[in-house]
């Protein structure tokens, strides 16, 4: 298995370039990411970027903590166990808003995996035929986008006689499998694969991306303190890290047998396939393709994210518009 973690040391006389200036390192700066969840192609590029050593030539010496169910991202970076995570918007939002001063420093994805997945036999084969049906949902912050399309087509969630059903799904496809909802929630590069690797062809199914319906809320971002960004030694290593992820990335779009196999490397749980892996990071490449600016937050998704949040008829996940959640400051330094 690949080291995480890349020591990569320079001499005094070593000197580094970046973003079009030169900066003499004797060391490299120790960096650490925590990751959402678990090792998978979903972070592909922060793998392939220390595997491929863009950390250690832009100077950084970067531990990468895979997540996982029992794991929030926040509260590790809030303990000092990171100084950035990789996090959903509306999640970081939330966290905010309750007190941990979180802050978009690049949006990795630019656009949404997230959607329903739908049997055919259930009867669904557009959005009018949701009502009176049972649809799974996920909770803990990814229900709102759902919540708010639902407002859109004037379906109530909720009350003694809903138009729809909410079943609060876990982080599994049994629920259709088992038909005990016509649609459930489902990432265009994990879940919707399982539904077809468990035997239901694609003919069978229909899907409603989010990204399609405009109720699209942002997902994997980079996200550190607001202190750090406070020190401009931290804010030149957040930079060289930036831009390593960013050069990571776009290898691994490019050559994505490579990238699977280096995921497959760092890998401690044995659990991930090959197979799995590669239909993975081919949907992830188009959440990621298409960006002529790698890592920009576009403050248009960011503001349709936040108005998605706070303008459902349901409790919204947060109570008003956040200040200071982004900063293009990173990615410019970045040079980008």
């Amino acid at each position: 298995m690949r080291k995480l973690t890349l020591a990569g040391i320079a001499t005094a006389a070593a000197a580094m370039v970046m973003g079009g200036s030169v900066t003499g390192a004797s060391a490299a700066d120790a960096l650490t990411l925590q990751l959402k969840w678990v090792t998978q192609a979903q972070f592909a590029g922060y793998y392939v970027a220390a595997a491929k050593g863009f950390y250690e030539e832009a100077g950084l010496d970067v531990t990468i903590k895979p997540g996982g169910p029992d794991i929030n991202p926040s509260q590790v970076i809030a303990g000092g166990g990171a100084d950035v995570v990789v996090d959903w918007m509306p999640s970081a939002l939330a966290t905010r808003e309750k007190g941990v001063p979180l802050v978009n420093i690049a949006q990795t994805f630019n656009k949404s995996g997230m959607m329903l997945t739908c049997r055919k036999d259930s009867g669904v084969a557009k959005p009018a035929d949701f009502k009176g049906k049972t649809l799974g949902v996920w909770f803990s912050g990814n229900e709102y986008p759902f919540l708010s399309w639902m407002d859109k087509l004037g379906y109530s969630t909720g009350g003694g006689n809903p138009d729809i059903k909410v079943l609060k799904q876990g982080f599994n496809v049994d629920p259709l499998l088992q038909k005990q909802a016509a649609c459930i929630s489902t990432m265009t590069y994990n879940e919707y694969w399982q539904v077809i690797d468990a035997g239901i062809p694609e003919s069978e199914l229909v899907v409603f991306k989010y990204e399609d319906q405009g109720v699209a809320t942002l997902e994997d971002g980079l996200y550190t303190l607001d202190a750090k960004l406070k020190d401009p030694k931290m804010v030149d290593k957040l930079a060289r890290f930036v831009k390593a992820s960013m050069k990571g990335w776009d290898y691994a779009v490019k050559n994505q047998d490579e990238a699977v196999g280096i995921v497959l490397d760092n890998d401690a749980s044995g659990a991930q396939t090959e197979k799995h892996q590669k239909q993975m990071i081919s949907e992830i490449a188009k959440l990621i393709e298409g960006g002529s600016k790698p890592g920009y937050l576009d403050p248009a998704a960011y503001e349709r994210t936040v108005g998605v949040l706070i303008n459902g008829k349901s409790d919204p996940v947060i109570s008003k518009k956040p200040e200071g959640a982004w900063t293009h400051e990173v990615w410019e330094k970045a040079g980008l």
